[in-house]
């Protein structure tokens, strides 16, 4: 990968090649040094260089790596943790890593994936032997160099008798490669946490899978913990030793010195993969395949009994046939929206129902009578699956809904439930309440995996006093691969337009009878999604071939008549992944993607598109930006995994003003009183100025759970001057905004 402008030329007088990489924390370059050795310099970026937490724990990194390096690792040849701007330099290995190499060429068998175990073993044993912890061992740390596999990435690790340093409701790794103790109790990891690690990874390398699958990050973390590992796949011969690598307690598992015995003992060719066995085959996309500086993530998972397992699913744009259609397009690490799909002026995926903006608190907004801080819990019909809600007020009533919970309606007072209606299944990462009208709510719900003659997924509509059902209609679930969000379905006025179970067709019914009104297929060859734009509709469209090959690069917007359904003069807008925003001085704004082959590397334009000429106008960004975007107030915001906050002019795609915030993984904007508000799964406020991004206040975190997934639909919901946030394990809390929970 060339350099970019505005890369540096040379960094501690090595000078530059080429990029490498880059992640949330850092860029990694190809550099030489003066002899012509070519080495790896990870550079840090330079929002982080003013964090002393962070300078901490790179020092860290730079002490384990320099004990390290050795015959199994990349040996640290420069390093600068005090610099303006640190970086350290390493030896530069060629090679792919082992993400990249099962990716081109499947999954290892025989000799070659008993020479990578022996290797890992070596590495971990040299590790272990200097008192460090990797940590944070997966695919893309690990180096298949032409000498051997080489362990990379020690920007997690730490000393054996080393405080761990995290932050509160913050564990650090990578899920699908954590043990169950770094998910739990992260301050009591030790070496045997780096041999569990080190079993999954064999059986990725092996099958192609990990042993605990599911698409979503919560899912897996939940494996982890109280699930047995799926290994029909390993070759039997590798299937014991893993099996011990994987044992739920650190002491049940071999030492880094015994796993080195227990594999050299095996035979010179383990033989390949038993294809009959459940995931067996090419390599499938995982979720947390990061690059070199990944920020971290977060969790723990609390123990729960649970007997059955269950898969859940990051929506985003590649597709998946998992074990039921509607868990559907999943993206390396990014999932873009939410399933909140209300008409509103400002953007999409929401908080506000029917046609009226309920985000926006006006000037002088009060509280609700006799209101008082609260924080609740809303059990869903699977209580043990973590999973997040969204709210919409009309009134003093706040109706949430997603995962388990199809819908419930909260008094705004003080939290306390008048209803709530359960989803039997296993809920869809992302898909959260549909919308609501004056006197209906409308949610999903999805069909028990057991339960193979209800529909996998419904839209239900129930009376908002009440709770009581009026009617369900099976619901499609194929939008999010062409919009990038997952608006099967959405209010508009009194009524809902759904997608039907065959996403052939839009159905538009009264809301609160379910009469059909009209119903409008797609056009020939293609897969559509409902778009609000203002008070009126479009349908987004894309080609089956385009939607098949998870490459949506063209698209075409239709204008929909909201009397007969009948689609008007077609729009197409050139350029992958567009994303629809919101709608900004009557104009329809979509950001577009930039792809990494079918993979979603972040966004770097910005298209708007007049509904009445139908002329569309195209501006660039200054760079791609990864994260979360959002809208509000006609601007558009980009939230960095790392907190860092963006807010572009979408007529022109100019950069406003950028704010470094300590919320990570945060989604919204959500718009206030003179603030708009981000926040992230474990329930971590930041309010900021909408004029200049200048932080009013933050809050703590309020939940233990991960940071949540790029591209999640905005948690804050305005009720006049009350803050309601949704956090992981269907938690809801509220306070005022002139008085936020404090922080420190």
């Amino acid at each position: 990968m060339s350099l970019r402008g505005g890369d540096p030329a040379e960094i501690g007088g090595y000078p530059l090649e080429a990029r490498l990489g880059s992640g949330g924390m850092g860029t990694v370059f190809l550099a030489r040094t003066s002899s012509g050795r070519p080495v790896a310099i990870k550079l840090i970026h330079q929002q982080f260089a003013g964090d002393d937490e962070f300078r901490i724990r790179f020092r860290q990194e730079v002490a384990a790596a320099r004990q390290v390096s050795g015959a199994f690792t990349a040996a640290v040849v420069d390093a600068a943790p005090e610099a303006e701007q640190p970086w350290m330099a390493t030896t530069y290995i060629e090679g792919d890593t082992l993400a990249q190499h099962l990716a081109a060429r499947g999954p290892l068998g025989g000799a070659e994936l008993r020479r990578l175990a022996i290797g890992l073993a070596e590495a971990l044993r040299d590790i272990h032997r200097v008192g460090v912890v990797h940590r944070d061992l997966k695919p893309s740390n690990v180096v298949l160099s032409a000498e051997g596999p080489r362990v990379i990435d020690f920007g997690i690790s730490r000393a054996v008798d080393q405080q761990t340093l995290t932050m509160t409701g913050r564990v650090i790794g990578t899920p699908p490669f954590m043990s169950p103790e770094q998910l739990q109790a992260p301050r009591g990891v030790g070496p045997r946490s780096d041999v569990f690690s080190l079993g999954t990874l064999l059986v990725y390398a092996a099958t192609g899978h990990g042993p605990f699958d599911a698409d979503s990050p919560y899912m897996t973390a939940y494996q982890v913990v109280h699930e047995e590992p799926t290994l029909g796949a390993v070759p039997a011969v590798l299937r014991a030793v893993v099996e011990s690598c994987l044992d739920k307690e650190p002491t049940g598992r071999p030492s880094a010195d015994e796993l080195l015995v227990l594999l050299r003992d095996l035979p010179a060719d383990l033989g390949g993969s038993d294809t009959s066995g459940a995931g067996a085959g090419r390599t499938r996309d995982m979720i947390t395949q990061h690059d070199i500086a990944t920020p971290p993530i977060s969790a723990p998972i609390a123990p729960v009994d649970r007997g059955t397992g269950a898969t859940g699913t990051a929506i985003g744009r590649r597709l998946h046939g998992r074990w039921r259609p509607v868990l559907a397009v999943v993206v390396a690490v990014a999932a873009i929206g939410g399933g909140v799909a209300v008409l509103k002026a400002g953007g999409f995926g929401g908080n506000s129902g029917g046609d009226r903006d309920n985000n926006v608190a006006p000037s002088g907004a009060a509280l609700p009578d006799g209101f008082e801080p609260w924080r609740k819990t809303v059990p869903g019909g699977q209580e043990d699956i973590p999973d997040e809600l969204r709210c919409l007020a009309h009134g003093d009533a706040l109706f949430c809904g997603g995962g388990g919970v199809v819908a419930t309606r909260i008094r705004a007072v003080d939290g306390s439930r008048v209803w709530t209606v359960k989803s039997p299944g296993v809920p869809v990462q992302g898909v959260h309440l549909v919308g609501a009208t004056g006197d209906t709510v409308l949610g999903y719900r999805f069909a028990a995996q057991d339960d193979p003659q209800d529909p996998a997924s419904e839209v239900v509509a129930m009376d908002a006093d009440s709770g009581r059902e009026l009617w369900s209609v099976p619901s499609g679930a194929q939008s999010e691969a062409v919009t990038g969000r997952s608006q099967d379905a959405l209010v508009v006025g009194s009524t809902v337009v759904t997608v039907d179970a065959s996403n052939s067709r839009f159905e538009d019914r009264d809301a609160h009878s379910g009469d059909v009104r009209w119903a409008t297929s797609f056009p020939a060859g293609t897969q559509c999604a409902p778009v609000p734009v203002g008070p009126q509709l479009f349908a987004m469209c894309a080609t089956d071939a385009e939607v098949d090959a998870s490459e949506v690069r063209h698209s075409t917007l239709y204008p929909v008549d909201r009397a007969s359904g009948s689609l008007g003069r077609p729009v197409a807008v050139n350029g992958p992944a567009a994303v629809p925003m919101g709608v900004a001085d009557g104009k329809l704004v979509l950001l577009q993607g930039h792809m990494d082959g079918t993979a979603l590397a972040g966004y770097d334009g910005v298209a708007r598109v007049d509904p009445a000429s139908g002329k569309v106008t195209y501006s660039r960004l200054g760079r791609t930006y990864e994260g979360t975007p959002g809208m509000a107030g006609g601007i558009v915001y980009m939230s960095g995994q790392t907190g860092l906050i963006t807010a572009f002019d979408p007529a022109t795609g100019r950069k406003k003003w950028s704010r470094q915030t300590s919320v990570e993984g945060a989604s919204g904007p959500v718009a206030g009183a003179d603030a708009l508000y981000f926040s992230s799964a474990t329930g971590r406020v930041v309010a900021l100025s909408p004029h200049d991004g200048k932080p009013l206040w933050t809050t703590n975190p309020q939940a233990d759970g991960l940071t949540g997934d790029q591209g999640a639909s905005p948690r804050v919901t305005v009720v006049g001057r009350e803050v309601v946030v949704a956090a992981t394990q269907n938690t809801l809390f509220a306070f005022d905004a002139r008085k936020p929970p404090k922080a420190g």
